[in-house]
């Protein structure tokens, strides 16, 4: 039987000197400052304990501390152990102070540190040594221990305890030091805890410590404790005593010494290539280590995700960010980066930030297009914008960039030209395209299916994904600038010659000469319902689209039957369907043009022909938008098959591109970052949805856990319009209706809107429109005149208000309201 061994011996192992003893031995074997001595093994415990060893697993399952804390003072230790143990003591000197520390079989591991649950005696001498080594082995059953034993799993007869003996640092500061912040989980911060004197009081939680937070070997932040107490040596052992007054508002540590602490924190992380939580002590200027162990529960490192700490701009999530409303994971950021870029040319301009990712969210810089529009004398053509990306509150000053009127001309002028040039050529090629774009989807997606290695998937992206996508992104770009202005200043005019109700039923139509690719899932529901299409066909033509068909990580609408199964049972609610409400916004349609005819007999056929052209645009830039989301279900098998193809699955969607390309030829140092990232989603993605516009710099986390948030607007600058009472909004399609007010956080709550009440929701996009046949009316926070749910209620004929801002603060479920369509007004009824 070993009874002892030396600190630093190498056969000090955890089943041999518990989980602190075998940290001092690595430790001192590294050259670490770790004060001298010796352990007593767990032999030793078991050769004290084996003659009672049944009597304390018969009081531990009975709970029975105080029993087993006499059985152990009740037995002398075997004259053998207690022989060695003296002698190794003398060898330390003449009536050395020493520390004796409990370790643990089951302490200090990867998933329970134990801190805490044995005991440990400071500044013991002479034969007062036996006495503290039985305690120490008795405090293996103290209650505590017992109690974290049975709550972690671990059985009471594998357990045994090792003792340290160790000299004892007569410190004049102490303290505690995580190599990783313990509260947000930043593996590049050291925080250090420092008081006064030994260590017992900051460990025992007794004084509030000096806490310093160092970073890459630099002090970063400092703050002063009110340490009233600190833990002394005395003759008999140790005492608190009050802090003396001088001292209690000192720092303990200086920026120096902070850091030369903080690089032995380093070192050991290093020796253990995981965070830890360091004990230490500091006598006369140097410092010491009296226990290191991993440190436990600390957070998952998160990312920060936040292109708003660039500038003080004015962001929304308007338009573009109704059509992306998720948080986005790495990869779906990628492409949409990439659609960005080839989609919205004028995204390229260089030093602007045109698009950002706020918190994992999808913003658009209004500064940059109010900074144009001014720059270049357009500061009229305003209300263009806000027709698209929706009204801003009264008041509201627009920050600028700080940029001159030349600057931006220099560099708006060429790349207007360079995209009038690509548009013109895009739309020559557009037809063809938009042909033969369906077929080429889903060969694209079997191709990516038969791909055998990483990198043939690799070379696919190069020779045919990546030249597909940019094309389909490029077409929808040309789809969208067609026609110049005519979505816009076509509905004013109308508005203007007919009024409200009369103009919004002209526009209308737009499905009569060939499908609106929004309506396409509704009305291709309604045919599967009647049994005109089977499930199989309803997924090739219309399963790409959906309320998260931007998000690759969440599948498609045609990979999932329980979607198509929800929607189905919705549809069959509704007494009225779609192409009832399609018919009866035909007959609309007529009587506003036999009104118009007769108000304006030789304008009519002008007017048509300008509406038709309205409608040509709309209907080519809905059906380049379905092909381009078409596009993304590829990205999507392609992304799924990288998984297969290297093994880590969904691990993928929390890489960029090219760090999945760089995997597929072999490079897998991306991979590190993938736990990081995932917790960067998941707690950006457990937030509420973020205001409508932002001002300046936002942090997310902070802005959710304000019970005063706002949904509307963030304002960094303060001062931001108060919350309106009223919930007024753009007439987005005409009508008057009373009816129940249903309010709806996602499309995945859509059962729970019932046949005539009234849909009030954030946004909608495509993924919601099965829901409006079963809507008397729709009201959101977001859009505007040329947002999604607007275009979808005028062809419905369904009475909506979007763009109020403040609908889903200011209505509950249940509220009876009225919806006027025309005005742009929501009225509580109470």
């Amino acid at each position: 039987m070993r009874v002892l061994l030396p600190l630093d011996d190498a056969a000090a192992d955890l089943a041999t000197v518990g989980g602190k003893g075998a940290s001092l031995a690595r430790l001192t074997r590294a050259g670490l400052p770790v004060p001298g001595g010796f352990h007593i093994t767990t032999e030793a415990y078991r050769a004290f304990a084996a003659d009672f060893r049944d009597r304390i697993l018969d009081a531990a399952a009975a709970g029975d501390a105080a029993g087993i804390a006499a059985l152990f003072a009740g037995h002398d230790m075997p004259a053998a152990v207690a022989a060695e143990i003296r002698t190794a003591y003398e060898a330390m000197g003449d009536d050395v102070p020493v520390a004796v520390r409990s370790s643990a079989t089951a302490e200090d591991l990867p998933g329970m540190s134990f801190a805490g649950q044995q005991d440990t005696y400071l500044n013991i001498r002479g034969e007062a040594l036996l006495d503290a080594v039985k305690r120490c082995w008795a405090s293996l059953w103290n209650a505590r221990a017992i109690a974290y034993r049975e709550q972690n799993g671990v059985p009471h007869d594998d357990v045994a305890l090792a003792v340290v003996v160790q000299e004892l640092v007569d410190a004049d500061a102490a303290g505690v030091m995580f190599t990783a912040n313990p509260v947000n989980g930043a593996r590049e911060e050291i925080v250090i805890n420092a008081s006064w004197g030994l260590g017992e009081a900051v460990v025992g939680g007794q004084v509030t410590p000096d806490t310093v937070v160092v970073r890459h070997g630099a002090v970063t932040e400092s703050r002063i404790g009110d340490k009233t107490v600190m833990t002394v040596r005395t003759p008999s052992g140790t005492r608190e005593e009050p802090v003396p007054e001088e001292l209690r508002r000192r720092a303990v540590l200086d920026p120096a010494q902070a850091a030369e602490l903080a690089g032995v924190g380093s070192r050991i992380e290093e020796l253990y290539g995981t965070p830890m939580d360091v004990e230490w002590a500091r006598r006369d200027g140097s410092f010491f280590i009296v226990q290191a162990r991993p440190i436990t529960g600390l957070k998952q490192p998160v990312e920060e995700w936040n292109d708003s700490l660039k500038g003080e701009n004015l962001w929304t999530g308007g338009n573009l960010g109704e059509a992306i409303p998720d948080v986005m994971t790495p990869v779906t950021w990628s492409f949409v980066r990439m659609f960005i870029h080839e989609a919205m040319a004028a995204s390229a301009l260089p030093g602007f930030d045109l698009v950002g990712n706020i918190g994992g969210r999808f913003y658009m810089n209004l500064s940059v297009m109010y900074t144009m529009a001014v720059s270049l004398g357009m500061r009229s053509r305003l209300s263009a914008v806000e027709q698209i990306f929706g009204k801003l509150p009264p008041g509201l000053d627009v920050p600028l960039l700080k940029v001159s009127r030349w600057e931006i001309l220099k560099k708006v002028v060429p790349l207007g030209i360079d995209i009038q040039k690509r548009v013109r050529t895009n739309l020559k090629g557009m037809p063809a395209f938009l042909a033969t774009a369906r077929r080429q989807a889903e060969e694209l997606r079997a191709r990516v299916a038969t791909m055998e290695t990483g990198p043939e998937l690799a070379a696919l992206w190069e020779r045919e994904i990546e030249p597909y996508v940019v094309t389909s992104c490029r077409m929808l770009e040309a789809a969208g600038r067609q026609g110049g202005a005519t979505l816009v200043y076509t509905r004013d005019k109308l508005r203007k010659m007919m009024g409200d109700v009369d103009a919004e039923a002209m526009l209308t139509g737009v499905n009569i000469d060939g499908e609106l690719a929004s309506l396409g899932p509704v009305i291709g529901l309604g045919r599967l319902a009647r049994g005109e299409i089977d499930r199989d066909t309803f997924a090739q033509l219309y399963g790409h689209r959906g309320p998260h068909e931007f998000e690759v990580s969440i599948p498609r609408p045609g990979e999932d039957p329980a979607w198509i199964d929800a929607q189905l049972a919705g549809l069959r609610d509704v007494s009225a369907d779609t192409e009832a409400l399609l018919a009866r916004q035909k007959k609309a349609r007529e009587e506003a043009w036999a009104r118009f005819a007769q108000r304006y007999p030789r304008k009519e056929a002008r007017m048509r022909d300008r509406v038709t052209r309205w409608n040509k645009v709309v209907r080519d830039r809905e059906t380049a938008r379905s092909e381009n989301m078409r596009a993304f279900w590829v990205l999507r098998a392609f992304v799924l098959r990288a998984g297969e193809l290297t093994g880590h699955g969904d691990d993928l969607f929390f890489l960029y591109l090219e760090e999945i390309l760089g995997l597929l030829r072999g490079d897998t140092s991306a991979l590190e970052r993938v736990p990081a990232r995932r917790a960067t989603y998941e707690m950006y993605a457990a937030l509420p949805p973020y205001p409508t516009l932002i001002v300046g710099h936002f942090d997310p986390v902070r802005w959710a856990a304000d019970p005063d948030r706002r949904g509307d607007i963030y304002d960094a600058r303060g001062g931001s319009a108060p919350v309106s009472d009223t919930v007024t909004g753009f007439p987005g399609a005409p009508g008057i209706v009373e009816g129940v007010a249903r309010v709806i956080s996602s499309p995945e709550d859509g059962d729970r809107l019932k046949p005539g009440e009234i849909l009030v929701t954030t946004l909608t996009n495509i993924g919601w429109t099965p829901m409006f046949p079963r809507a008397a009316a729709v009201v959101t926070d977001m859009g505007a005149p040329l947002s999604h749910a607007s275009i979808v209620a005028r062809e419905l004929g369904i009475p909506a208000v979007v763009g109020t801002g403040n609908a889903t603060m200011r209505l509950h479920d249940g509220d009876r309201v009225r919806v006027d369509g025309e005005a742009g007004t929501v009225e509580l009824l109470g």
